[in-house]
């Protein structure tokens, strides 16, 4: 059996919109679930990807958790970083593109202006270091790559920062927000339209512009404003009776377990230059927030 493309993670937010999309373009794909396809068993892993013979392997598949991944180390590496190297290995042995999301945590946040691929990476946090490393290691093991950075992920499936203010604002009238963080947040469903964007361009023979790209959301806003925002919009949409009082705080107020970069602005010249694919539009995205609302 044979696919054009193998989505690794199909349940994730990105994941699922990938599958969703895939199957309403006619897409020969396979999505595999973490419980079908643990990139951590590279046994397993080796003989489904020797099965299907994808042309491209999306990894959509990784731990997260940026707080917890300070505590858990190993289990942050294991799928990081070993887990993509097995997943390198085998889209290679097969001939298969592969195509690697990873993050704006790769950076220290020091920098005045938005990050460049080509700019120096300096994470912060065990999750950063684990998905800098996930990234050197592909480099290393799959000539035919592209690594896609992106930040402040939401969308419709699973947890993000929309549905969990949404799901706040429903419990409680005044809200602290970090306003001195600042970033482009990306909606998922943009994300996987300009990943199979990118592996249409990519497939063709004359392609030869491997590498990293950034693809986030514009205008950069602080996690305050991404907030008012969303609030604006929901009371705009009827979805809340009353605007949560909001009140700015900074990082150091903001107890948590890793450390988070200031500046998580991403240049997106590179991929509009390359495949002709504009930054994401995050405020149109947020023009029906119901999925969003807590049941």
């Amino acid at each position: 059996m044979s696919v054009d493309l193998l989505v690794v993670g199909a349940g994730g937010q990105i994941g699922t919109c990938l599958c969703e999309q895939a199957q309403l373009l006619g897409v020969s794909f396979i999505g595999m679930f973490h419980e079908q396809l643990d990139i951590c068993d590279e046994a397993k892993l080796s003989a489904q990807i020797s099965n299907y013979k994808p042309k491209c392997i999306i990894n959509a598949a990784a731990y997260t958790q940026v707080d917890k991944a300070e505590s858990d180390q190993a289990v942050a590496y294991a799928t990081n970083v070993q887990g993509v190297i097995h997943l390198a290995k085998s889209a290679n042995a097969v001939g298969a593109i592969l195509i690697h999301l990873s993050t704006d945590y790769v950076f220290d946040g020091l920098k005045a202006g938005a990050y460049l691929e080509s700019d120096q990476t300096n994470p912060l946090s065990v999750y950063g270091s684990s998905k800098q490393a996930g990234e050197l290691v592909i480099e290393e093991y799959c000539p035919r790559y592209l690594i896609v950075r992106t930040g402040w992920v939401f969308g419709e499936h699973g947890n993000n920062f929309v549905n969990t203010m949404l799901k706040l604002a429903s419990k409680r009238t005044a809200l602290n927000v970090v306003a001195d963080q600042v970033g482009g947040p990306t909606y998922a469903g943009d994300i996987a339209s300009t990943l199979l964007n990118m592996i249409q361009q990519a497939m063709t023979p004359q392609f030869c512009n491997w590498g990293a790209y950034h693809y986030a959301g514009i205008p950069h806003i602080s996690w305050f404003e991404f907030a008012s925002e969303i609030f604006s919009r929901a009371m705009q949409q009827g979805l809340l009776t009353q605007m949560p009082e909001l009140k700015p705080i900074g990082s150091a107020e903001y107890v948590s377990a890793a450390k988070r970069p200031a500046n998580s602005r991403l240049d997106c010249t590179k991929i509009k230059s390359v495949f002709n694919i504009p930054p994401c539009d995050w405020k149109a995205a947020l023009a029906d927030l119901s999925p969003y609302m807590p049941t």
